[in-house]
């Protein structure tokens, strides 16, 4: 079964997305979705295809996603916060042929002839004032103007997004995965507490290009036949306004989202009165916050374990008990094993690294079979690289994460990356990078750099070098000069002793 068809079934009167203050209605969506088709066809779009979204929380992501879905093309969501190389990098390993980017974003500073694959580039609207403008060939509603095409049928094993992660193999790669992988997914989140119900509203302000907005907030919600409400950024004050007055009742977010909400001390006790489901992901959420929540407002707030590879769902704390800081239980139809060094499972109470398996976990890595290997056993088993325990219930509780991976807002960051631009800079010998706690973000990026003999470059500048070239949420918030970075009798650079 096609993903997109998951729209599909829903009463046509029935909201299905609040944009911009716009309503779409269910049926109104399946009529621009099919419109979206035909326009993504008449650009020479076929099965298995590649369409860059650098797109926002918004109406035409929703809409180009799920047309493209439905003609068997895979969507690569980008980040549209991303400077223009980064962009050029993910847009050339995935061979996009179309690349739809909304006026303002990094897009407008590419060179057309610095990614030959791209054949057509569409924006989401005539740029405005003062804003950057980029060459493109036609507007998004020009396609939605087009005639409307079927959907096709595609296989489960058919590719149908490539989400760039760093996650559990380093540096960033397009995991690939599967519409069975995606509908799976969804599946098993409909059987827990976690579930979506048709007549929830879902706050959507987890980016629709991290595998969490896309297929839990958004996928999970448009297979309910709930309504979503898309938001693009996220403030704390007209947050609430947006909960109050739209009659908000499901709302997911990553730890920063959270943690702003439990520092209002000033609020009505009830502010979250119309809420009958919170959720957290994407980061461990700190204890202290969920309490507070928790005592301030009435609020449960129900944490959960995922990731890119596993599409994302793998355990989840709603529908059971809250136990502060558990991750909860594993979904129905997913397998897990806490495995120990020797590569056997953990003995009952012990710490081991969490494996995955179920017809959720992905395809693999795009052009990359040894990091693919490195992570997905023979027998199908994903290898995360996550700690953790089990108790007596079958509550899971993660003491580690993936070695040396920093997660800022919900996002993963890999210190070699950070390490390799900054490695680029003339007055860089070399650098260390970890992360740091931050009061709203969950983690910072701190980076110790050794300089060249003879050279001198203040902080500031390394700074900015690193937000040309990566974006912001990789970027390092303090940089320190060392004369040397701590190795262990390997040569390796010991990461965890400069904190």
């Amino acid at each position: 079964m096609n993903l997109a068809s998951i729209v599909e079934s829903h009463p046509a009167e029935e909201i299905a997305l609040v944009s911009g203050g716009r309503v779409t209605t269910y049926g109104e969506l399946r009529e621009l979705v099919a419109r979206a088709r035909g326009g993504l066809r008449s650009l020479g779009l076929d099965d298995g295809d590649r369409l860059a979204l650098v797109c926002g929380n918004g109406r035409d992501f929703v809409v180009l996603y799920l047309a493209a879905l439905g003609l068997g093309v895979v969507t690569v969501p980008l980040n549209p916060s991303s400077p223009a190389p980064e962009l050029v990098r993910e847009v050339q390993v995935v061979a996009a042929r179309v690349v739809v980017a909304e006026p303002g974003t990094a897009w407008a500073d590419v060179d057309r002839g610095a990614v030959p694959t791209v054949q057509h580039v569409v924006s989401t609207e005539p740029p405005m004032a003062g804003a950057a403008a980029f060459t493109h060939d036609l507007l998004v509603d020009d396609l939605f103007a087009a005639s409307p095409v079927d959907m096709v049928d595609v296989a489960s094993s058919h590719l149908a997004v490539m989400m760039f992660t760093s996650g559990t193999a380093g540096a960033p790669r397009a995991a690939m995965l599967s519409h069975g992988n995606l509908l799976a997914n969804i599946e098993q989140a409909q059987a827990t507490g976690a579930d979506v119900l048709a007549t929830d509203v879902v706050y959507g302000v987890l980016p629709l290009h991290h595998i969490f907005g896309l297929n839990v907030v958004l996928g999970l919600s448009l297979a309910r036949g709930a309504s979503v409400v898309l938001v693009r950024r996220f403030d704390p004050s007209t947050a609430l306004d947006t909960i109050r007055e739209r009659g908000v009742t499901v709302v997911p977010g990553a730890p920063p989202m959270w943690l702003a909400f439990s520092h209002f001390d000033d609020l009505p006790a009830d502010s979250f009165g119309t809420v009958r489901l919170a959720l957290s992901g994407a980061a461990r959420m700190p204890h202290e916050a969920t309490r507070r929540l928790l005592d301030r407002f009435g609020l449960v707030l129900h944490e959960g374990y995922g990731l890119t590879e596993a599409s994302p769902m793998v355990s989840t704390s709603a529908g059971v008990e809250q136990r502060i800081g558990s991750v909860g239980r594993v979904l129905e139809g997913i397998r897990v094993r806490l495995v120990d060094e020797e590569g056997n499972d953990a003995v009952a109470g012990d710490a081991g690294e969490v494996w995955v398996k179920g017809p959720n976990v992905f395809v693999g890595y795009h052009d990359d079979p040894d990091a693919t290997a490195r992570v997905l056993t023979d027998d199908g088993w994903l290898r995360t690289g996550d700690i953790a325990v089990s108790d007596d219930e079958g509550n899971l509780w993660l003491v580690d994460r993936a070695k040396d991976l920093i997660i800022v807002s919900g996002f993963n960051v890999y210190p070699a990356e950070v390490e390799e631009v900054l490695a680029e800079h003339p007055a860089v010998a070399e650098a260390g990078v970890v992360g740091v706690p931050h009061p709203h973000q969950g983690e910072a990026v701190k980076a110790y750099v050794v300089l060249r003999p003879g050279t001198t470059v203040q902080e500031d500048t390394l700074v900015d070098w690193c937000l040309d070239r990566l974006a912001r949420y990789k970027c390092p918030s303090k940089v320190l000069f060392v004369d040397a970075l701590p190795r262990n009798a390997n040569g390796k650079v010991l990461r965890r002793s400069l904190v």
